[in-house]
């Protein structure tokens, strides 16, 4: 029997080859995935097996003269996790993530992603994951778009003209046709102006810029939120009209009017009750909940003006049609995606099949025999 381990890896240019842009796919296999989360068939990190993920965050102050200080977003994580169904996969994405990197031309956050066999943990595949991680967050809002927005929506608002927005778009246009109108809602108008013409040029849709957070709200069908974890955007009931669809993948603080007079649907409501124990044992669970995309809404259940989260829906359960998401036209629905592990390693390996399929990336070695047995 080979003791013999080779591995692939994908760089960044390999991953766009093999198809990593792919939002109509990506949208796919993340359904897909929510199908396998509902039936409970993967794994994440923690004792509950549905931890976001482990990260390192630095010190305020140190007397370790090489020990990096706090920042703007400044840690490092790793992200774990099993998939069954045909992925059947083990996975770890991990990531630095440092705001002082955009001055020296990087992005904020550099990641990559290793796949591995559930079995013996060899190494698959070491890959790029930049692109992917943007891609299957921006499919995660395209799958609920597919499942939860009105067939016939004809007015999409983007709050927060960022590259995750972008993907976010990318992945909910494949899943709403109707769309005539988009409205773009930046913090500056020369970066909202940017994002409409990409709109127009990219897709041939009708789009204007805005930084009036009401125009990007009032009378919209669907809204896609992404804005600055560091500036979570506040936004009152009365611009929401009936049936209109709101797709969160960033910090948001809405009036708790609307929380309570809307439908709400989780990505997975287990993901979110790891976050409230983890709040719980922060020992600053208003801190936590600050911290969290979910916060407001645990705010609320923790108040008894929300149902509680083993009672709430989540996307599979909407996917598998165990519970519904909207249940008529004129539905107020927001979808809360805090995002899982079980994505990244979901779309890695299809794009990963797709590689080997075409001869793309770079075999690499790790043992012909092991020094040690």
């Amino acid at each position: 029997m080979s003791t013999k381990i080779d591995f692939t890896y994908l760089s960044e240019p390999d991953m766009i080859a093999a198809g990593v842009m792919d939002a109509a796919r990506c949208v796919e296999v993340c359904e897909e995935t929510f199908s396998l989360l509902g039936k409970g068939d993967y794994l994440m990190g923690g004792a509950n097996h549905n931890s976001h993920g482990m990260n390192i965050v630095f010190p305020k102050e140190t007397k370790f003269p090489n020990m990096p200080v706090a920042g703007p977003d400044r840690r490092f994580a790793a992200m774990p996790g099993y998939l069954g169904g045909r992925f059947d996969v083990c996975g770890n994405k991990w990531y630095g993530s440092n705001h002082g990197n955009i001055p020296k031309g990087l992005p904020r956050s550099i990641l990559t992603m290793m796949l591995n066999d559930k079995d013996t943990g060899a190494p698959l595949a070491l890959m790029s994951a930049n692109l992917l991680s943007a891609a299957r967050t921006g499919a995660v809002p395209g799958a609920a778009a597919k499942h939860l927005a009105n067939k016939n929506s004809k007015t999409l608002s983007v709050v927060g003209c960022g590259p995750i927005n972008k993907a976010c778009f990318e992945a909910i246009i494949t899943q709403l046709p109707a769309i005539e109108k988009v409205v773009c809602l930046a913090l500056h108008q020369e970066q909202a102006d940017a994002f409409a013409d990409w709109v127009r040029d990219s897709h041939g849709i009708a789009a204007i810029g805005t930084v009036d957070a009401e125009a990007a709200f009032r009378d919209m069908d669907v809204i896609t939120l992404c804005v600055s974890r560091g500036k979570p955007l506040t936004f009152k009931d009365e611009w929401i009209k009936p049936g209109a669809t709101l797709l969160v993948s960033g910090p948001v603080q809405p009036e708790d009017a609307f929380l309570t007079n809307c439908r709400i649907v989780y990505d997975h409501t287990p993901l979110h009750e790891n976050y409230v124990e983890d709040a719980i044992a922060s020992g600053n669970k208003d801190g936590y909940y600050s911290s969290v995309i979910g916060g407001p809404l645990y705010r609320l259940i923790d108040a008894g003006k929300l149902p509680a989260l083993k009672d709430s829906t989540g996307l599979g359960d909407v996917v598998n049609g165990v519970k519904q998401g909207r249940t008529s036209p004129s539905d107020r629905v927001i979808f809360i995606a805090c995002g899982m592990s079980v994505f990244d390693i979901s779309w890695g390996f299809e794009v990963l099949q797709t590689a080997r399929e075409k001869g793309i990336g770079q075999s690499l070695n790790l043992w012909d025999q092991p020094a040690q047995g």
